[in-house]
């Protein structure tokens, strides 16, 4: 994950900036629409997204997007079932605005706040606010992903049908920890926290901050869990070894983060993990040796461990995050 460009896609369906008052896709509700501010870029955003849909859509050539989320709600907001906010780089998304605007979209159920392409902000320095007021306007809200941490909060929610939560970034606030594990979540299937690293806002501790997660009462339905991008992967591992959500997990991703030969002996050494479907330390410091291991000992797991680190800067002493800044 990176965000050099827009996304191209988001749940299942292809992204599509939205120009106020432009009508040019034959089903609205098939696409994932993407409002962000126009006249920022000369020329338009220069990122591959945007240029391969100016070339693939002639018409909004000489056109500036816009955050026009009334013109929007207008126009599609009894249709649309997928929203992207690209905004975040200066300040905060309005949340509130955001928050009255889906409340008049019935069939939205997936929503992402914070698609600001590298050029524009790096993913730590995208802002966010407190973002609680989404999935309480939206009731039947399936998917909700939120990227940049600076000023996030998510104090606990209960919410019914929310399937799909996601918090990328640099590092992430221990009380957004606490309230995700604190939220009465009964329909959720995936979490997926990227946990950083403290010099960008990673607060969260393993201990106290993850304990609601990984006890996962409040999370009866959780099949895959992302505890991603930790720069104490080691004691990521070594918490997840006995930790009771993972009884229940059919997918348990660790990637991306600063994972040693001695996190990877913590997980051998918990609980089983044969009943896993897969499980992910892709970009990781382990041993040619422990990695092998890992796959001997969990042959029936789909084991990934791509992307090895020792000693790709000739310094097996340094270790570090997939996405830091």
């Amino acid at each position: 994950m990176d965000n050099d460009d827009h996304l191209r896609s988001f749940a299942g369906l292809p992204a599509l900036e939205y120009f106020p008052g432009l009508a040019d896709t034959p089903d609205p509700a098939a696409v994932a629409w993407r409002l962000s501010y126009g006249g920022l870029w000369s020329g338009g955003c220069p990122c591959s997204t945007c240029a391969d849909d100016r070339r693939q859509r002639p018409e909004i050539a000489d056109l500036s997007g816009g955050m026009d989320l009334d013109e929007f709600v207008a126009q599609y907001g009894d249709v649309a079932t997928a929203l992207i906010i690209a905004d975040g780089d200066e300040d905060a998304p309005d949340i509130e605005r955001i928050a009255a605007a889906v409340a008049k979209m019935p069939r939205l159920r997936a929503l992402f706040v914070g698609d600001v392409i590298d050029r524009a902000a790096q993913i730590s320095w995208v802002h966010q606010a407190d973002v609680t007021p989404l999935p309480a306007a939206a009731p039947r809200l399936e998917h909700l992903q939120v990227r940049g941490s600076d000023g996030l909060e998510f104090p606990a929610v209960r919410h019914e049908h929310l399937r799909r939560l996601v918090f990328e970034g640099g590092g992430l606030p221990g009380p957004v920890a606490r309230g995700v594990g604190a939220s009465d979540l009964p329909a959720l299937e995936h979490l997926e926290l990227y946990l950083g690293t403290e010099w960008y806002g990673g607060s969260a501790t393993i201990v106290d901050d993850l304990a609601g997660v990984l006890a996962g009462d409040r999370l009866p339905k959780l099949r895959y869990l992302g505890l991603r991008n930790a720069e104490l992967a080691d004691e990521v591992a070594a918490a997840v070894s006995h930790a009771p959500v993972v009884a229940r997990l059919e997918e348990l991703d660790l990637s991306l983060g600063a994972l040693s030969d001695a996190g990877a002996e913590a997980l051998l050494a918990g609980q089983p993990l044969t009943h896993l479907r897969r499980l992910s330390v892709e970009h990781h410091f382990l041993t040619d040796d422990m990695a092998a291991q890992l796959d001997e000992q969990l042959a029936g797991v789909d084991v990934d461990t791509s992307d090895p680190q020792l000693g790709v800067d000739g310094d097996s002493d340094e270790r570090y995050i997939s996405i830091s800044e």
